[in-house]
């Protein structure tokens, strides 16, 4: 059994931090406790509000939320609370209570279309993954049960998910209208079941954590950082509503050309390749004048 490593992580409230672990807590779930009485099913909750100021926990994902009393302030405590966290995951303790974990909870799916028409998007009222992840093959889907199953459906070509939604392509031998149905009440039994979606020791876990991603930031230059934040800012929340993403690849200063991967439903959509493409390019040209010339898109 692999170790259960916690980083921490700030928020925009001083009050509120994050300590992050590079394994799931809980699946689909979240958990919020005001008070100990209130965290008679979490054990690791009960246990974190014999510390005086603590003031409020919330289990979800990946990660443990505390807010604390002003009584203290988190320079002097985090680092202990970390340390406990972490031993206590070690050393077996539970986080949250097995029969929580698995009382069924209704869960509703809808169908939403995208513009690529051989894309669509799976829409539930409950969390799937606290990150991206695409497969383009059953091969590359080991890390995840979910998207295994899904690729056992002969019209399946990939799979991506993102926090409460998952995108599949079909091959052209099918139609959205004979096997929208079984799709989605698959989606809706898997989840309502409390299968797993990606499993503990999936790479994505370790290459996602916010402390991962701050590190790989920190190792571009400063225009590709510049990129990244446009692309977070400006173009990321438009493509996620239409079930797919976009990802920063490359910038070349010499012949500054823009390299970004399109992945879900973006992925090999006829019009999005060039719709994308051309707005993102002029969007930089626009934003980082002098820096960017073109903008190839890859699908993913």
């Amino acid at each position: 059994m692999k170790k259960i490593e916690v980083s921490i992580q700030e928020t925009n409230n001083p009050t509120i931090l994050k300590f992050e672990t590079n394994s799931f807590l809980t699946q689909y779930e979240s958990f919020e406790y005001n008070n100990i009485d209130e965290a008679k099913n979490s054990p690791l909750a009960q246990q974190l509000f014999y510390l005086p100021f603590v003031k409020k926990v919330y289990i979800s994902g990946n990660f443990i939320a505390i807010e604390r009393f002003n009584i203290v302030e988190w320079s002097d405590v985090k680092e202990e609370v970390k340390e406990q966290i972490e031993a206590y995951i070690n050393n077996g303790g539970v986080v949250v209570t097995s029969t929580e974990k698995n009382k069924k909870a209704a869960v509703t799916v809808y169908a939403e279309s995208t513009p690529n028409p051989s894309v669509l998007k799976f829409v539930a009222n409950k969390n799937l993954a606290p990150f991206m992840l695409e497969f383009t093959s059953i091969d590359e889907a080991k890390s995840s049960p979910f998207a295994t199953e899904l690729f056992h459906f002969p019209f399946v070509k990939s799979v991506f998910i993102d926090k409460n939604y998952v995108s599949i392509t079909k091959y052209d031998v099918a139609e959205w209208n004979d096997i929208t149905m079984e799709l989605r009440e698959f989606i809706r039994a898997y989840i309502e079941n409390g299968k797993v979606i990606v499993t503990d020791d999936a790479p994505e876990m370790s290459q996602n954590t916010e402390v991962a991603k701050e590190e790989q930031f920190e190792t571009l230059d400063d225009v590709s950082k510049e990129i990244v934040n446009i692309l977070e800012e400006y173009v990321k929340p438009a493509v996620a509503s239409d079930g797919g993403n976009i990802q920063f690849k490359s910038y070349d200063s010499q012949t500054k050309k823009v390299k970004v991967i399109l992945q879900g439903a973006c992925s090999g959509c006829p019009s999005s390749t060039f719709t994308l493409k051309n707005g993102i390019e002029n969007m930089l040209k626009e934003m980082l004048q002098g820096k960017v010339e073109t903008v190839e898109a890859i699908n993913g």
